[in-house]
């Protein structure tokens, strides 16, 4: 099976930590970048600056409320653009507000799920993303865009 790029895009320290270590137990071959904010995210696809060998990903997990650029207007950004919109999106955060899910879907996210505070839960949200995302559903070659 080929790896699997992915870019999750957290400003929380110990939301990075969980969300890599829970990938990390996959038997899937993930190559895992990190941006802490939607201006990061966005030079990274972009290839700008120290991002310039940034690998397109197959996948991005999104939280929203980040410092600096949201989620919400990264994901707009993202799927009005030609070259980025077909990266399927996983919106990944907090809020369980019924407006920020849907302006998520509005903005075309692929999926929305609130993050469990419960350690062992926020395992099994990472694992089953994993389990879907990377097991099940057949997503766009990157190498062809």
């Amino acid at each position: 099976m080929p790896q699997v790029d992915i870019l999750l895009v957290e400003d929380s320290p110990g939301d990075v930590r969980l969300t890599l270590e829970a990938l990390a137990d996959a038997k899937i071959s993930n190559n895992i970048s990190v941006a802490s904010d939607g201006v990061e995210a966005l030079e990274y696809l972009r290839k700008e600056g120290e991002h310039s060998e940034a690998t397109r990903p197959d996948l991005m997990l999104l939280d929203l409320n980040m410092p600096r650029m949201d989620g919400r207007e990264l994901l707009s950004i993202i799927k009005a653009d030609e070259e980025l919109r077909t990266i399927p999106v996983v919106v990944l955060t907090t809020s369980q507000s019924e407006a920020d899910i849907l302006k998520s879907y509005d903005l075309q996210a692929n999926c929305y799920i609130t993050k469990p505070v419960d350690l062992d839960q926020f395992m099994v949200v990472v694992n089953s993303i994993q389990e879907f995302w990377l097991s099940i559903v057949k997503l766009p070659s990157s190498r062809a865009a």
